[in-house]
């Protein structure tokens, strides 16, 4: 690895001039990731490539979201509500802590978003089968309604979105994705813990000529 692309212009180590040594020690400090099983012989280039194709996809299945929302008059949120609702069952009732979990939301924010709905008529809270404190959701005849209209522009948009994938490779993707997702609160969680860490480092590291400088002129 003798080059670096920086906004479109080659930079090497020659030109900038850095010996073989420097050269060999260099690359592990630009590194964006440690674990082996994300890096190979060209670093993390492949780690990078996937994080750019998820960002891209991410971007599509936002615009897809969106589109779908603004196709009933919904937002967002509510979009992703209404479709979790409808794949409630009686023997896994839907709730507002269950579309939490499932959609990766607050529990307040998603109870602010269930009672417009409920207030719209598009979905209807009724008392838990089998626990008292709790409350089911259903979709209401107008929701079920709203669904039918949404589901006819989501097929063929989504039979693009995965169309290309077998049977095995969508549940594989599916499997990862889980995980992945699962994952992620923890990873934001060590980025803050890392942020305070180097934001105190650099705070420690910028006091210590001020330190020297006070000291120096008590010296005179």
């Amino acid at each position: 690895m003798s080059s670096l692309e920086s906004d479109g212009k080659a930079w090497s180590w020659e030109a900038d001039g850095i010996d073989d040594d420097e050269r060999a020690a260099v690359p592990d400090a630009l590194l964006t990731a440690s674990r082996p099983e994300l890096l190979d012989k060209d670093g993390d280039r492949t780690l990078r490539g996937l994080l750019y194709d998820l960002f891209a996809f991410g971007r599509s299945l936002e615009a897809a979201r969106a589109r779908f929302a603004s196709h009933v008059g919904l937002s967002p949120t509510q979009y992703l509500i209404m479709t979790a609702i409808k794949n409630s069952t009686l023997d896994e009732p839907m709730g507002i802590n269950q579309l939490a979990t499932q959609l990766r939301l607050s529990g307040a924010f998603i109870t602010n978003e269930v009672n417009k709905l409920v207030s719209d008529g598009l979905i209807e809270k009724s008392p838990h089968p089998s626990d008292g404190r709790r409350v089911q959701l259903n979709a209401t005849g107008q929701g079920l309604s709203l669904l039918t209209r949404l589901a006819a522009f989501q097929r063929p948009v989504n039979d693009a979105l995965f169309g290309m994938l077998t049977r095995d490779e969508f549940r594989s993707l599916s499997q990862l994705l889980a995980r992945l997702a699962a994952n992620g609160e923890r990873a934001l969680t060590v980025a803050e813990y890392v942020e305070a860490s180097l934001a105190q480092e650099d705070g420690s590291a910028t006091k210590q000529p001020e330190r020297r400088q006070k000291a120096a002129r008590r010296g005179r």
